[in-house]
């Protein structure tokens, strides 16, 4: 392209909390410290390709309201494209980005003219990323915009679909593996059904796993290093989404012996939208050993959908980024914002704006979760809650040969008649509040 697309914005620096530059991180110092990382190394920011790049602003009663300089639907707009998305990276100075593949490339006619195009752009990825040292976080497949993943792709009732699909994420996967992706996802967004009428559940979910088994199969084949992540989802556009939440998921990982294989990818949209706070989705999966990566994003509490905002309260993410910390990171995940300007935000300097705003808001909350643990208050406080299992003869109740006798028993013999203890809930949002 002949002229920048962000005009003559210059790349986005820290300038501290007093800087009254709209294009500056306030919050966010790459390389500032917190508990012996660096920020950069913590969150992992990346940029994603499709609310970005490929959404032009739609919605359901109107048209696109951004002009963009490129064809999506050709290789030439797609090269263009690539050339804009680059010049974002390097402006806002994330190390990382994420895309599917109809948003880098056109479909074409068929699937091999799909995978040519796909070749042919990992090339191009890979020519710009040796230049700018900007790195993929994770790949994936788009199998749920065209209409022949209208009843789902690997639970499709009708095998070839399953086929196509398979065919589809096998090309997906090998050029993340070719361009060094340190994760590769699958997102059902069609894996579900909107009546029982006429689903075949059981046949569903099997298909589903010997999906992903195949998946599993193909990246030890290839030799692929980086992670495997399902994004767990529980409703929109489907009525009911096999993947719903983190539990769900795992359920569905250990019942075909995949749990040691793949990790989640958890969104906070998707988390309010299965009606659960975010820090509940880490705190579970993180509990479970599965937390892998995090889209970074929001919904309007007013909406009933997947608003895919960019986050804007520091207050909201720091228990989340509490249990982060606790487990030591996310990486080889990262935050990818998975977050789209509104339809009014005309302006390509507006793209810069909501990333600037989130990687500020997801750094403030940072600190504050480190802040919080470094302090030692708030682990000593939860640990007091539960000392009590730390004596030996409630340790002997968890092993297994227990039995409830022999508990009964001990209660008659040592009377145990145990009293009330406040959980102390008021203190324990007091004490995280100070920290904000």
């Amino acid at each position: 392209m002949s002229k920048p697309f962000f005009g003559d914005i210059k790349p986005v620096k820290y300038e501290g909390p007093k800087s009254d530059n709209p294009y500056a991180f306030r919050h966010y110092d790459p390389k500032k410290l917190v508990m012996g990382k660096t920020m950069a190394d913590w969150l992992r920011p990346a940029v994603c390709y499709w609310h970005n790049f490929a959404w032009l602003g739609t919605d359901m009663f109107g048209a696109p309201t951004f002009e963009r300089p490129w064809d999506g639907e050709t290789m030439k707009g797609a090269r263009a494209k690539a050339d804009v998305a680059f010049e974002m990276f390097t402006t806002l100075g994330f190390p990382f980005f994420a895309f599917h593949d109809r948003d880098v490339v056109p479909e074409g006619a068929n699937l091999a003219e799909f995978g040519k195009n796909l070749a042919e752009m990992t090339d191009i990825f890979a020519k710009k990323m040796h230049e700018t040292g900007v790195k993929l976080l994770w790949g994936t497949a788009n199998l749920f915009s065209h209409p022949r993943y209208m009843s789902g792709a690997a639970t499709n009732p009708d095998p070839d679909v399953f086929a196509y699909a398979a065919a589809q994420v096998k090309n997906v996967l090998d050029a993340t593996h070719k361009l060094g992706g340190a994760n590769y996802v699958l997102w059902g967004g069609r894996e579900g059904y909107e009546t029982l009428l006429n689903t075949d559940l059981r046949r569903e979910q099997e298909q589903a796993g010997r999906f992903l088994s195949m998946v599993v199969d193909y990246k030890h084949k290839i030799g692929f290093k980086g992670v495997l992540l399902v994004e767990p989802k529980p409703q929109e556009p489907t009525k009911h989404q096999y993947d719903f939440d983190a539990a769900t998921v795992f359920g569905f990982l250990q019942r075909f012996g995949l749990e040691r294989e793949v990790k989640l990818n958890l969104e906070v949209g998707h988390a309010v939208l299965a009606h659960h706070s975010f820090e509940h989705e880490i705190a579970l999966a993180s509990s479970l050993g599965m937390l892998g990566s995090i889209d970074a994003n929001r919904n309007d509490y007013q909406s009933g959908w997947d608003t895919d905002q960019f986050p804007n309260n520091a207050a909201e993410l720091v228990p989340a980024l509490y249990f982060i910390l606790k487990q030591g990171g996310l990486a080889p995940g990262g935050f990818n914002f998975d977050s789209k300007v509104r339809r009014q935000s005309i302006d390509p300097g507006d793209l810069l704006l909501g990333h600037i705003g989130g990687i500020d808001v997801c750094a403030a909350a940072l600190v504050a979760a480190a802040h919080l643990i470094e302090d030692g208050k708030f682990d000593a406080a939860r640990a007091e809650r539960y000392a009590g299992w730390d004596k030996p003869s409630a340790q002997a109740m968890l092993k297994k040969g227990a039995t409830l006798e022999e508990i009964a028993a001990r209660v008659a013999r040592e009377k145990i008649d145990p009293k009330p203890r406040s959980g102390r809930q008021e203190f324990y949002e007091n004490l995280l509040n100070r920290y904000l």
